[in-house]
């Protein structure tokens, strides 16, 4: 039987080849066949034993060496003519014959493989009828080289028509070469609008990544490998939803002018968004997910996802109907979606972060809980109020794990930044996340800290979400609790507090009223002023603002000022309290009978003598007390008479 010729290194013999025409034969450089010195004994022996095998050697290298040169040859001029017609070599058995054997037997170099990949595509073209030895050529490139025989099948036919679509069902058939080339698809679908890499024949043209959906398209609809597609489903489904945000935001000339050829191919009246969108479709469906498909559909879900401004919105609804139907793949998706915003800053943030927030409560804290505070830290101090949002909705996630309050310290001082917000809901998610924080962490909470809070909080007493007053009063409350043998440093937000917890304590919410009173309370004893703390627990209101006025005549007309604004108040009962604290008529028409007939018409007086010396304030107010403590008599005294002794 006729000895085969031994196995020749993959680099050897291809030096001859780019040597040119003129290199000597592969035997005589001594890279081919290495040649030992024969024993004794043995070399006649050896001698004609090898002498028909070398010669059959050379002859075939020579002839793969010249099929090689005639690949690039009728490539380069159908590439530079622009040609649709095919030479004769490909269209014989006898090529896809040497090429398998050129593969099969290791004679050439990484260079070569985008060269042999763009061969077998035009083969296929120049042939209806498939050719197996080609197809076990491609699997073998795909496995050696799967950057090289991707890449160069996506740029030789992006728009995946029929010699391709064979091309990847050949690929995709293997589970070996399907994983690899599944995982350089998913990075190109990543990458918009181009996906830039080097293959090994110095090529860089970039890919689009639209070019990527088109075959995961044409994939999901064949039976046979289809199922292939299930093992990195979550990283295709979230690339494919951002596929829908990079193509309704922005669509390059270039891309749309390969769109138009992908519509021409397949018959596609279809936009690009909407095509991904379809593709995303197709890949819930396959994974048995009909369910959420038309849930989404029935509340509008895809086509809210088709505009810029409503993504977000439409990716958090789609996150719920998922963590109903699919949690695992759910999960999948936030952890895929958590690693990515820890390791890069993309532009597609916010819907990331809205499909986060979703499904968090599903995810193990002790696992992701540091990501996600990385993540929301980030955000925290956003200008877009979806994105602090979504930031501390994540936050809130967490506070069911007390060894997260530790890990989330460091937001202290961004969280009470957010104090400041006029937005009611990030100032009420602030407030809780703070309360966690503090609850858990009081014994580290640092005096500068708590003053800053502390006076951060006084403001929100009169916010217009009770939600917020409640909140901001408790944890002022705690504040205080926090630092008691701190006195001193808390003083002046303690002396403001009391005035508009004064107020709150006649709030109509009963819940704000009762924690106004607490607080209240609370001050009193911080300050010890053991006559206010009595007619706190006593309810007895009127005596307390006399108490507050005495406690600093030099402090009066800041407080009466600071009382002003409750005048305005939407609620009645604060008015009143207002107008029974300056002694006002000038609510005389307010709506409420009770408050109208309370009030002296004196407001004007005291804004004129806001600016005056204390001293004249300080007659004023009196004045006006004595007024209403003898108010039976004060048709008789007289609007002229105040004004004219204000005036002397």
């Amino acid at each position: 039987m006729e000895q085969r010729p031994p196995r020749v290194p993959k680099l050897d013999w291809l030096e001859e080849e780019e040597e040119g025409p003129g290199a000597a034969p592969a035997q005589e450089t001594g890279k081919v066949v290495l040649i030992h010195p024969p024993q004794e004994g043995a070399a006649l022996d050896r001698t004609q034993e090898q002498e028909p095998a070398r010669g059959r050697f050379r002859r075939a290298a020579q002839l793969i060496c010249k099929f090689i040169k005639r690949i690039r040859q009728e490539e380069t001029i159908s590439r530079g003519a622009g040609l649709r017609a095919y030479p004769p070599i490909f269209r014989t058995k006898t090529s896809a014959a040497l090429l398998y054997m050129l593969v099969e037997e290791g004679f050439y170099n990484a260079k070569q493989v985008p060269a042999m990949v763009r061969y077998i595509h035009q083969w296929l073209m120049a042939n209806d009828s498939a050719e197996p030895r080609l197809n076990r050529t491609l699997l073998h490139l795909a496995e050696a080289q799967p950057n090289d025989a991707v890449m160069t099948l996506l740029r030789v036919a992006p728009s995946c028509e029929r010699a391709a679509m064979a091309m990847w069902k050949t690929i995709m058939s293997s589970p070996r070469t399907a994983k690899l080339a599944q995982r350089i698809l998913l990075d190109v679908l990543g990458s918009w609008p181009k996906h830039s890499t080097c293959t090994s024949d110095g090529d860089k043209t970039g890919v689009f990544a639209l070019a990527a959906t088109v075959v995961m398209w044409k994939i999901l609809q064949e039976p046979c490998v289809s199922h292939i597609v299930k093992v990195h489903s979550s990283r295709l489904l979230v690339h494919l939803l951002f596929q829908v945000f990079f193509s309704t935001e922005v669509m390059p000339e270039e891309i749309d002018t390969f769109w138009k050829g992908c519509q021409e191919q397949h018959g596609l009246a279809t936009s690009p968004n909407r095509f991904a969108l379809r593709t995303l479709k197709s890949l819930l469906c396959l994974e048995q997910y009909k369910d959420v498909v038309m849930a989404m559909e029935r509340r509008c879900g895809w086509d809210t996802l088709l505009w810029a401004d409503t993504q977000h919105y439409a990716v958090g609804l789609l996150a719920r109907e998922m963590r109903h139907a699919c949690l695992e793949l759910c999960c999948s998706i936030a952890l895929h979606l958590l690693w990515l915003l820890s390791t890069q800053e993309p532009c597609w943030d916010l819907p990331a972060l809205a499909f986060l927030v979703e499904v968090l409560e599903c995810l193990d804290s002790s696992e992701c809980g540091d990501s996600v505070v990385e993540v929301s830290s980030r955000y925290l101090q956003s200008e877009c109020r979806e994105r602090r949002c979504l930031a501390l909705r994540a936050l809130l996630e967490l506070i069911d794990d007390p060894s997260m309050a530790e890990k989330m310290w460091s937001l202290t001082e961004s969280l009470m930044d957010l104090l400041w917000d006029s937005d009611a809901e990030i100032a009420g998610m602030t407030l809780i996340t703070l309360s966690f924080i503090f609850l858990h962490k009081y014994m580290l909470m640092s005096t500068p800290i708590a003053l800053q809070l502390a006076e951060a909080l006084v403001p929100l007493f009169d916010h217009d979400n009770s939600q917020v007053q409640l909140l901001s009063i408790t944890l002022f409350r705690d504040t205080m609790g926090f630092l008691e043998k701190e006195e001193k440093p808390l003083e002046r937000p303690v002396h403001q507090s009391l005035l508009p917890l004064f107020f709150h304590c006649h709030d109509e919410n009963g819940c704000v009223a009762e924690a106004s009173r607490e607080t209240l309370l609370c001050v009193a004893e911080f300050l010890k002023r053991r006559d206010l703390e009595r007619l706190v627990k006593k309810e007895k209101f009127w005596i307390f603002t006399n108490c507050l006025l005495e406690e600093d005549r030099s402090r009066a007309a800041e407080i009466l000022r600071r009382a002003l604004p409750y005048l305005d108040s939407p609620q009645e009962p604060l008015r009143e309290a207002a107008v029974r604290f300056m002694a006002l008529e000038e609510m005389a028409n307010d709506i409420s009978l009770t408050v109208g007939h309370l009030a002296i018409e004196t407001l004007c007086i005291l804004k004129a003598v806001e600016q005056a010396p204390i001293p004249m304030f300080q007659t004023l107010r009196d004045q006006l007390r004595r007024a209403w403590q003898t108010r039976p008599r004060l048709s008789r005294l007289g609007w002229l008479s105040c004004w004219s002794s204000v005036e002397g």
